[in-house]
């Protein structure tokens, strides 16, 4: 057995590494060139975030009737949060409670009526507040049981005041 040179050894190491330098240059410069491109925009029908436990905790997305819908929701799945906007453009902002019963909401409609409705925790209405696009505007607060308008105060487009005090007796006065 012949022992080799130790400059075959030296120029096979020498040509490994200009091969391994050339190829591993082109990869960074790869690297560089789509840093320098950086997206800046990303499309989806849906975006999903989730969180450490990969439980979804927030989502956007379009729906097959053309709701975009951004939800937001706690830990345990409810939505707390949604904003949405209907393909016609009305759009709405409702909040909710843990049990799922919506407390809050704000939106507009595409005539321009827009509103704000506020909940009891068992989601019947107990007080809006309401304008339309030709002036007139509400307030009317609402019988917690029966869930009936009990007051209202409201401007007309003419600029006329009205205040309204419902009074319903379930009790009949006496013959």
């Amino acid at each position: 057995m012949s022992s080799s040179s130790p400059w075959v050894y030296v120029c096979l190491t020498v040509i490994a590494g200009l091969i391994g330098g050339a190829i591993a240059g082109g990869f960074w410069s790869i690297d560089a060139r789509a840093a320098a491109r950086r997206v800046k925009t990303v499309e989806a029908e849906k975006f999903v975030l989730v969180d450490a436990s990969g439980r979804q905790r927030a989502a956007m997305q379009v729906l097959p009737n053309g709701l975009v819908d951004f939800s937001l929701q706690d830990a345990n799945g409810g939505d707390r949060a949604k904003i949405g906007v209907e393909a016609d453009g009305s759009a709405s902002i409702g909040l909710f409670d843990a049990t799922g019963h919506q407390v809050a909401m704000v939106g507009e409609e595409k005539d321009g009526h827009t509103g704000l409705l506020l909940s009891g925790p068992d989601g019947k209405g107990r007080a809006s507040l309401a304008a339309t696009a030709d002036g007139e505007s509400a307030l009317t607060l609402f019988d917690k049981t029966t869930g009936r308008a009990r007051a209202g105060l409201g401007v007309a487009s003419t600029g006329e005041p009205a205040l309204v005090i419902a009074v319903f007796s379930c009790v009949h006065p006496p013959l």
